[in-house]
C-alpha cells in the first residue's frame, strides 16, 4: 500500500543542498542541488503561443462558471510511475491537446480545462505559478455569507468577482536574462533560489538535472511582484567573498577540509537570506494524489509585518521536495489578503472585525477602501467614514 506524502506545514529544502551563489548586477543566484538523483518523477515545458489564456475551473469549458484568466507562456507536464521505475521522459511521448485555439492574426484565447488535469494514468498537467496565484485570488473570494447592511448588492451576489492582481514577468527584471545566459549550471543542480537586490523573489526546484536544464530559461516567463521589478533597475547585489587560510592547508585532503567548510558556510549563509519563506508555517491545499506523490499549493501566514510568499510543490512520500515554485507577495498583497482572512474569521461582521483589529469601524472602512475593496461596500456607508474622517 502506498503511503501519501503529509501536507507541507513549513518550506524545506529536504534532500537538497546550496552550492555558492552567483551574482550579476542586482541578480543573486543560489544554485540548488538533489543529493540523490531518481527517475521516477519528471518535467517537462509545454509551451503556449496565445495572448491570453481562459481556464475554466468548475470543468465547464464554455459554459459560465468561474475562469482565470492571464497570459500563460508555458505549462508543465509532469510524468511519474508508482513502483520507483524511470518514468518515460514526455518529450518520447504523443503530447495531446490541451484546450480549444481562438481567435487568428495579432490576438488569439486558449480556453482551457482546470489548472491540474490529468491527461493519461500516469502523466497530469499543470499551470505553474498559476495554480498558487488562483488559490490566492480565491482566498475567500465568495464573499459575505449573511446580508449585512453595510455591503453593496455587488458583495452579495457575486463576492469578489472579479479578482485581480498584478504582477511583470522576468524578462522585465533588469539583468535576469543576462545571468541566466552567463551562469554555470552544476552537475547536480535541480534547482535555484533568485535574489533581486538580495530579496527573495522566488525558489524553483524540479525533480531531475535534465529537467532543470529543460526549463532553466522558463524563470524569464515566469512573474514577479512589480517591487522587485523596481528592485532590479536601482539596486546591486553584494559581492561576497570568502578565503581559505592557507596555514590549515598542506595536502590535497586538507584542500578539500577546507573547500567542504566553506561551501557549508556559504549554504547557511544563503538559507538564512530566504527564512522569509523557509521554516515558516504554511497553510497548504492538496491538489492532485500522484502515487507516490502529492502536488499541493500553499501560502506563509500573511502577516502583513514580514515578508510572505504563496507557491505549489511537489512532495514525496517520505517528505522529500520534488517540485517547488513560488511567488514574494508585495505588502499591498499581503495587506489585502489580511484583511479578506480578517473579515472572514468575524463572518464578514465589520463592528466585530475592527475590533479584532483594534481600529473603529470607520478606519477598517477606510482600510478596506484604500485596499481595493470599496465596491464591497455602500456607498453611503464609505461616505460616512470619508465623513467624520
Amino acid at each position: 500500500m502506498t503511503a501519501h506524502a503529509p501536507l507541507l506545514e513549513a518550506a524545506e529544502l529536504r534532500g537538497l543542498e546550496l552550492a555558492p551563489s552567483q551574482v550579476w548586477g542586482g541578480i543573486r543566484i543560489v544554485p540548488l542541488l538533489r543529493r540523490e538523483i531518481r527517475e521516477d518523477l519528471r518535467l517537462a515545458k509545454r509551451s503556449y503561443d496565445e495572448d491570453l489564456m481562459v481556464v475554466s475551473l468548475d470543468g465547464e469549458l464554455i459554459a459560465p462558471g468561474v475562469k482565470y484568466l492571464s497570459y500563460v507562456p508555458h505549462g508543465l507536464v509532469v510524468s511519474w510511475s508508482a513502483d520507483g521505475t524511470a518514468a518515460a521522459a514526455y518529450g518520447t511521448q504523443f503530447e495531446s491537446r490541451d484546450g480549444k485555439r481562438f481567435g487568428k492574426g495579432p490576438c488569439t484565447v486558449r480556453v482551457a480545462h482546470r489548472m491540474a488535469r490529468r491527461e493519461d494514468k500516469n502523466r497530469l498537467r499543470f499551470l505553474p505559478l498559476h495554480l498558487a496565484m488562483e488559490g490566492f485570488l480565491a482566498l475567500h473570494f465568495g464573499g459575505p455569507e449573511v446580508a449585512w447592511s453595510e455591503y453593496s448588492r455587488r458583495a452579495t451576489t457575486t463576492g469578489l468577482d472579479p479578482r485581480t492582481e498584478q504582477s511583470v514577468p522576468g524578462w522585465w527584471i533588469h539583468g535576469l536574462e543576462d545571468a541566466l545566459r552567463v551562469f554555470e549550471i552544476h552537475e547536480r543542480q535541480v534547482g535555484v533560489l533568485l535574489f533581486v537586490a538580495e530579496a527573495l523573489a522566488s525558489a524553483f526546484v524540479v525533480p531531475h538535472p535534465d529537467d532543470y536544464r529543460a526549463l532553466h530559461r522558463t524563470l524569464l516567463e515566469d512573474f514577479y511582484g512589480t517591487l522587485l521589478f523596481h528592485y532590479g533597475l536601482h539596486a546591486t547585489a553584494s559581492r561576497m567573498e570568502a578565503t581559505i587560510d592557507e596555514r590549515n592547508v598542506s595536502s590535497l585532503a586538507d584542500l578539500r577540509r577546507e573547500l567542504g567548510k566553506m561551501r557549508a558556510e556559504w549554504g547557511t549563509f544563503h538559507a538564512e537570506m530566504a527564512t522569509g519563506l523557509f521554516g515558516k508555517k504554511l497553510r497548504s491545499e492538496r491538489i492532485y494524489r500522484a502515487g507516490p506523490f502529492q502536488l499541493q499549493r500553499f501560502a506563509t501566514d500573511l502577516n502583513p509585518s514580514e515578508e510572505n510568499h504563496i507557491g505549489e510543490a511537489m512532495v514525496r512520500e517520505t517528505g522529500e521536495l520534488e517540485y517547488l515554485k513560488t511567488f514574494r507577495l508585495s505588502a499591498a498583497q499581503t495587506r489585502r489578503a489580511f484583511l479578506l482572512s480578517q473579515l472572514a474569521s468575524q463572518n464578514w461582521n465589520l463592528d466585530a472585525t475592527a475590533v479584532l483589529l483594534r481600529q473603529s469601524k470607520d478606519e477598517l472602512v477606510r482600510r478596506l477602501e484604500k485596499a481595493g475593496f470599496g465596491y464591497l461596500l455602500k456607498e453611503h456607508v464609505l461616505q460616512a467614514a470619508r465623513r467624520r474622517h
